[in-house]
């Protein structure tokens, strides 16, 4: 490997370009691969960030020689065949998230990178998050214990659109997707696996064939319990909203602020070295490989989130 590491972003779309902006503030890092879906729009997003290549075909950066490691925010559906692809191609691989949207391919994931060795991580940006790491901070010095976790998971989404308001070529769900970000943070945060879920959804979309709205109940072996509510339909403010309720405190996250529970603002620029959850998580991802290392967040470490979603998605059925 070079001392540059060079990178393919697949996926030019909203979530893409998030990365390619947090991949600027990193030194040492090149992208030489910008793959999506049009070629024209794909070329006019590689002009705008300076990435020599563009193309259409995950397989078109696997074959090339400047590329080590690869990022895919591509849609749900392709996420772990692809992500195996790039590592019996011999390419690291931070898969957005989910990892997968069956059980059985999360494994089949797993399964590989042992085999390999390779780095392969899934973008469970929560970790990363000042605001969460925070708290993360006070669980590990023993000064906070969580008893309760509340989170709402809104948006108003009742047409196929992306975080732009473009179309887009593939439907959202909320339990493989959204809900995993929360079941994934509640297990870790708690230091402890989730020992009992429960979940109920509403009504199907007649277009889209999905649920748009959804109540997830967990618990962790610790004890603490987590009330998860989802949906497509909310007509208000946008986003994902924690109340992280303790032994010691209560403390609000919304995104990257932080607030206690009487609406107080606590300063969390300092955290960590930038307040960019993507820039963050891409860091760690560049760490692992240099270091040579599981990087938090491996596809390991999240696969049993993954194995909750799939008992929720058997409930629900």
């Amino acid at each position: 490997m070079s001392k540059i590491l060079r990178i393919a972003l697949v996926g030019a779309g909203a979530f893409g370009q998030k990365h390619l902006d947090a991949l600027k503030l990193i030194d040492g890092v090149e992208v030489t691969s910008l793959i999506g879906r049009e070629l024209e729009k794909t070329k006019e997003v590689a002009a705008k960030y300076g990435v020599d290549h563009a193309g259409t075909k995950l397989e078109e950066a696997l074959a090339r020689e400047d590329v080590d490691a690869v990022i895919l925010a591509t849609p749900t559906q392709m996420h772990a065949a692809q992500a195996i692809a790039c590592m019996k191609a011999g390419k690291h691989v931070q898969v957005e998230i989910p990892l997968c949207d069956n059980l059985a391919d999360g494994r089949e994931v797993v399964a590989l990178q042992q085999k390999t060795g390779l780095v392969a991580m899934c973008g469970h940006t929560r970790r990363f998050n000042p605001s969460h790491q925070y708290v993360n901070r006070k669980i590990q010095r023993g000064e906070f214990h969580i008893q309760q976790m509340d989170v709402q998971t809104y948006f108003f989404r009742r047409t196929n659109t992306n975080a732009l308001g473009q179309p887009r070529s593939w439907t959202d769900h909320l339990l493989w997707h959204h809900a995993a970000h929360t079941v994934d943070l509640f297990a870790y945060q708690c230091g402890s696996p989730i020992v009992k879920a429960s979940a109920l959804q509403g009504p199907i979309h007649p277009v889209l064939g999905i649920a748009m709205d959804m109540s997830i109940q967990l618990q962790a072996g610790s004890g603490a319990v987590c009330t998860l509510s989802l949906s497509f339909n909310n007509d208000g403010p946008l986003g994902t909203f924690f109340r992280y309720i303790g032994d010691t405190a209560t403390y609000i996250a919304r995104y990257d602020d932080l607030f206690n529970g009487k609406e107080e603002k606590i300063d969390v620029s300092k955290v960590d070295v930038s307040m960019n959850g993507i820039e963050l998580q891409n860091r760690e991802f560049i760490a692992a490989i240099r270091e040579g290392r599981e990087p938090n967040a491996s596809v390991a470490k999240v696969l049993p989130s993954y194995e909750v979603l799939d008992k929720l998605e058997k409930q629900l059925a």
